[in-house]
């Protein structure tokens, strides 16, 4: 039994041929992978006794392409390709909410944090930065602000068991 890779190489014009009698025009080196997918397939299950190889590969590849078109259809036909002025209209839930800085200030305020613990808190649940990040903004060391979030944390975690907070 050949390789695998001589059969792709022999097998790479079919592969073409199917793509093109299928008259696929988009999409051609995702179509070509799933050909070749299909030809592994084939060549894998190929039983010898039950006939030629070509046939059963050609089948067996355009089979395969044929289904992914229709998946690939079905989806187009389904999916709603929306203007990118729609979502100029759009308002992010989750990005405004006008007493989530106040609140987090006066967690940070009734916990006893430093103004730099507290810059910690806004960067980290407010924009979401990074550790690295918030020193690059800050223009300190990443253990500075590193040691910033194992204080808050601690202070936090001290104002909880005191029943302070949260």
């Amino acid at each position: 039994m050949e390789s695998f890779e001589q059969v792709s190489s022999q097998y790479t014009p079919m592969i073409h041929k199917i793509i093109s009698s299928l008259n696929i025009y988009t999409n051609k080196d995702e179509f070509f992978q799933i050909g070749l997918i299909g030809l592994w397939e084939a060549h894998q299950r190929f039983d010898p006794e039950k006939g030629n190889f070509m046939n059963y590969a050609y089948t067996f590849i355009k089979g395969r392409l044929l289904t992914e078109m229709n998946q690939s259809n079905r989806h187009t036909d389904r999916a709603v390709i929306v203007k990118e002025e729609f979502w100029e209209y759009i308002e992010d839930e989750l990005s405004f909410c006008p007493l989530e800085e106040d609140i987090l200030l006066a967690y940070c305020q009734a916990g006893g944090l430093t103004e730099q613990q507290t810059k910690w808190v806004l960067y980290t649940f407010l924009k979401s930065f990074t550790v690295k990040e918030i020193a690059a903004m800050e223009q300190v060391s990443l253990s500075a602000v590193k040691n910033w979030r194992a204080a808050a944390k601690k202070k936090f975690k001290k104002a909880r068991e005191e029943n302070q907070i949260f």
